[in-house]
């Protein structure tokens, strides 16, 4: 289950660049790419609800993990909402990038994750 749920994460956050550079570029397609990564978005949560089941013993920072991957995905949403009505997308930005350094930290310090730390 843990490679379903990197590589879920993987493809959504390609998905995120991609949506945003179309949207920028005023593509017709980009709520096309949108709507497949709010499917991701659903992949994602569903493989991290199913590792986080899989622990015996679920300690607060799975929890606080879980919270920032919820964050994640809210910020990449602010981005792509703010970038839609053509206003600035720097704080959705800046928390994009915090959440998500705080996520791939969590997750690989956890011991689910690859031995980084």
């Amino acid at each position: 289950m843990t490679h379903a749920h990197i590589t879920s994460w993987l493809v959504m956050i390609i998905l995120f660049f991609i949506a945003v550079s179309m949207q920028r570029s005023g593509a017709a397609k980009a709520n096309i790419v949108q709507m497949i990564l709010r499917l991701f978005y659903i992949m994602t949560i569903a493989t991290g609800l199913l590792l986080l089941h899989s622990i015996a013993t679920i300690s607060g920072l799975y929890w606080l993990k879980a919270l920032a991957g919820l964050w994640v995905i809210s910020a990449m949403e602010m981005v792509l909402m703010a970038e839609k009505k053509g206003k600035s997308a720097v704080a959705g930005w800046t928390q994009w990038v915090i959440a998500l350094v705080v996520t791939l930290f969590l997750g690989l310090l956890l011991p689910l994750g690859f031995d980084v730390f």
